[in-house]
């Protein structure tokens, strides 16, 4: 007992050595950034605790949520031998923790077996996010009051007063469509792709075709990649290289696909739209189509 609470004690002085010389993040929120981070990793609880957590230091963060990682698709090398004090006695478990709570990652310190699905609560908090600052306006209708970016401006600069709409200025892009239960609305809204994964954009523009080249497009408080041109149906494009995973692997990234596109499927049905999911491999088709013979998948042969 007393040599697992010293090497505990160790972890923990590790870990705040951590947590004391990391960076700033100029800026940048640190819940966001936080989240971020996060969404490079696979959880296996949805990223509920990265959620909960994301307002607390990292080192703080991974501490309370590193029971939550999916640890059978990670790999940890202590390439700066800087957690070696941390595996006395605690094993991988010291070393994971220590390597992933360092300010900054060492390339080659954390290897995630796999693509990683940015998980759903991650996911959603992050797309709030975009929308509560990048486009103000939404944020004031999902409150009943619509606001527009100049006088969210005017409100953080003295002296600065709104000008009339129309002027010298381009209009936003509409705000989400709020209903008077406050849920969100059906109406397809355009915003900016989510991640930066060219490959992955330039398929959801080319292969429907998308009604709204470079962007996602929200509909019932949901984001999908694309909305066909001429037609009611909303798109999920897949790009991954799916055939290439061993069948470990294939078996979860299905499964937590399959979460994803429940959740997708659920809310174009609700809004009357068709639902089409798009993928580069037959493979990839054959297993989703295993999972639920019932989807629509359009093999796209699109290439990463």
């Amino acid at each position: 007992m007393r040599f697992r609470t010293c090497s505990t004690l160790l972890l923990l002085c590790v870990l705040s050595a951590c947590a004391t010389s990391a960076p700033h993040s100029g800026t940048r929120s640190p819940r966001l950034a936080n989240l971020q981070r996060a969404a490079k990793l696979p959880w296996t609880d949805e990223g509920r605790c990265v959620v909960r957590e994301a307002s607390q230091p990292w080192p703080v963060l991974m501490e309370q949520c590193y029971p939550s990682l999916d640890h059978d698709r990670l790999e940890f090398h202590d390439t700066e031998g800087r957690c070696a004090v941390a595996s006395a006695g605690a094993g991988a478990l010291g070393v994971g923790l220590c390597v992933l709570a360092a300010p900054e990652i060492a390339v080659g310190a954390v290897i995630v077996l796999g693509v990683v699905v940015v998980a759903v609560a991650i996911k959603e908090e992050l797309d709030a996010y975009e929308l509560r600052h990048a486009y103000p306006e939404e944020a004031g209708t999902s409150r009943g009051t619509k606001v527009s970016s100049r006088e969210v401006e005017a409100q953080h600069e003295p002296g600065l007063k709104p000008e009339p709409a129309g002027q010298n200025r381009k209009p936003p892009l509409p705000p989400v469509p709020v209903g008077r239960t406050g849920r969100a609305s059906c109406e397809p809204v355009p915003v900016p792709h989510a991640g930066e994964d060219d490959a992955h954009n330039k398929c959801a523009d080319k292969a429907p075709p998308n009604r709204y080249p470079g962007m996602d497009v929200l509909v019932g408080g949901v984001r999908f990649d694309a909305l066909q041109v001429g037609a009611h149906v909303l798109w999920e494009i897949k790009t991954h290289r799916f055939d290439t995973y061993s069948a470990f692997i294939q078996r979860r990234e299905i499964k937590k696909e399959m979460e994803q596109i429940k959740k997708e499927q659920d809310a174009a049905m609700a809004c009357g739209y068709g639902y089409v999911i798009g993928v580069s491999t037959q493979a990839h088709k054959v297993a989703l189509l295993e999972a639920d013979p019932s989807l629509e998948i359009v093999v796209t042969g699109c290439k990463r």
